[in-house]
């Protein structure tokens, strides 16, 4: 009997089947085949083509499924780290800033909100991969949609984690050199090469992105992802830290190492009294609620602080012992984790400097005492998770460019090393020679994001879970319906924010993942 072929026969994990490493498993005509015809088939194709009808076959000894196309290897705690770090990113810096324009209660009321809806995002993404049998985000779209539905999610998926990449690669070049300066007491008119952002970020590049981005497999990474989130977890430490160790109004760093109050209460004009007559005090107590202007900017930016969805079937593809309900476990625990993080960072950045606090929350800090050793090993810290999280993402950007282009191939290492290789070449260059650019990412990300969160993972459930299981007029198919509505919303929210900026001539958002 031939098996048959499909797009389907490069592995999710960016590896084509290969008899010396994993076992394929050829297409079986009839679905009621003996256990024992099944695994003697398993020698049958000697190309190593995997076709995707039956990359989830039935047990022998279960009525429930089992994934056969590919051997995880991966533990359940370095799953979780490896997913916890796809959703911890550069934005958590932000989010203090957040809650100053929205108020304690109004803010973890959002967060606690699109937490739980990325968790049912997730859910709906496990749930059609484990109706076909497939654990890969470009195969759902190609099982859904066709060709189209392929590229749509492999473009969505490469431009995402590109803006992603470089938005961190650029956090590397402006913030590296400002830290060894500190830590040096260097002039930085000195010259020296060492302060220059832009042989930094090629040495960090080079030397810890590029080797941890040519690891074949997503699995490796636990080690450093776990380290990654340890540095965060020092981060958030010494942000609770600080809380007890600033007074309110706090002091500034003055160029001739004077302290002085900053507050705009104190300074000429205003006095200790404001136009409404409240006390100065006033700005030293926390709001429960917020709006002003900025507050509906903070909607679009906690709606993608758990962008983590072209991260979570390839984690799934390397998991031991893969199951829907396990990887969802993983993901509960990932964002439980992250909200945690993200509510307590922003909540005591927010009661140490209330209103004063900044876009970037060490930023605050730095204008208390520059020279401050914990904030700079903290600003450390933070660039390391940083760098460590660039592999991470890129592994997604990878796999998608060989399951569009080299969709019917076998694993080879030298098309894997030009793949990484090609893509930091090409973020480097950005940040290095065309920074300005960047701000271009903003605008793909408003589309691409709700793409990958809200819009795909529910048309492909409508899609691909059957009729005759769920009919189209049944209630999960409609919540489905209405989570892609939603994800319509905040795209159109983000772009009418980001148009105006434009007509503004500002910026207001308040940065991203």
């Amino acid at each position: 009997m031939e098996p048959a072929r499909s797009e389907a026969s490069i592995l999710p994990n960016g590896k084509g089947c290969d008899l010396g490493e994993e076992m394929c498993v050829p297409m079986k005509s009839m679905m009621e085949d003996d256990q024992h015809d099944i695994q003697n088939s398993k020698f049958d194709d000697p190309d190593g083509a995997l076709a995707e009808n039956i990359e989830f076959l039935p047990s022998g000894e279960s009525k429930k499924p089992r994934f056969t196309d590919f051997e995880g290897k991966t533990s359940f705690g370095m799953s979780v780290f490896n997913l916890g770090n796809a959703i911890m990113g550069s934005g958590i810096l932000g989010l203090a800033y957040a809650m100053a324009n929205t108020g304690i209660l109004l803010f973890l009321f959002l967060l606690t909100g699109i937490a739980g809806l990325s968790c049912y995002s997730i859910h709906l993404l496990l749930k059609s991969s484990g109706v076909v049998g497939i654990r890969s985000y470009e195969q759902l779209g190609m099982r859904a949609f066709g060709i189209s539905g392929k590229l749509a999610a492999g473009i969505a998926i490469t431009l995402q984690n590109i803006g992603a990449m470089s938005s961190y690669c650029y956090i590397i070049k402006s913030e590296f050199p400002l830290v060894l300066q500190a830590f040096l007491r260097a002039d930085p008119n000195s010259g020296e090469w060492y302060l220059n952002g832009n042989y930094l970020v090629l040495l960090v590049s080079v030397c810890v992105i590029l080797p941890l981005a040519l690891m074949k497999q997503l699995g490796y990474l636990g080690y450093t992802s776990g380290f990654s989130l340890s540095c965060m977890v020092f981060f958030l430490t010494a942000v609770i830290y600080k809380k007890f160790q600033i007074p309110c109004p706090f002091e500034e760093y003055t160029s001739n190492n004077t302290l002085a109050h900053v507050h705009s209460n104190e300074t000429v004009g205003h006095a200790h009294t404001y136009h409404n007559g409240h006390d100065m005090d006033s700005h030293c107590s926390p709001q429960m609620f917020t709006i002003n202007s900025q507050t509906a900017y903070t909607i679009p930016i906690l709606a993608f602080a758990f962008v983590c969805h072209p991260e979570v079937l390839p984690i799934y593809t390397e998991l031991r012992n893969p199951n829907q309900r396990k990887m969802q476990h993983i993901s509960n625990i990932s964002i439980l984790i992250m909200y945690v993080m993200y509510f307590l960072a922003a909540l005591f950045g927010y009661l140490t400097f209330y209103t004063n606090v900044e876009p970037e929350l060490l930023h605050t800090y730095s204008r208390i005492d520059p020279y401050d050793t914990l904030i700079l090993c903290v600003r450390l810290a933070v660039l390391t998770a940083v760098t460590l999280t660039v592999p991470i993402v890129l592994f997604p950007v990878r796999r998608a460019i060989q399951e569009m282009l080299f969709a019917n191939k076998t694993f080879n290492w030298i098309r894997h090393v030009v793949i990484a290789f090609t893509l930091l070449a090409f973020i480097n260059l950005l940040v290095i020679f065309a920074p300005n650019i960047l701000g271009i990412f903003g605008v793909i990300g408003a589309t691409s994001a709700p793409c990958l969160i809200f819009i795909f993972p529910a048309v492909f459930y409508i899609r691909i879970v059957p009729k005759d299981k769920e009919p189209t007029r049944s209630t999960p198919k409609i919540f489905a319906a209405c989570f892609a509505g939603l994800g319509v919303l905040f795209m159109i929210m983000s772009w009418s924010f980001i148009i105006i900026d434009w007509t503004s001539g500002s910026s207001s958002s308040l940065g991203g993942h």
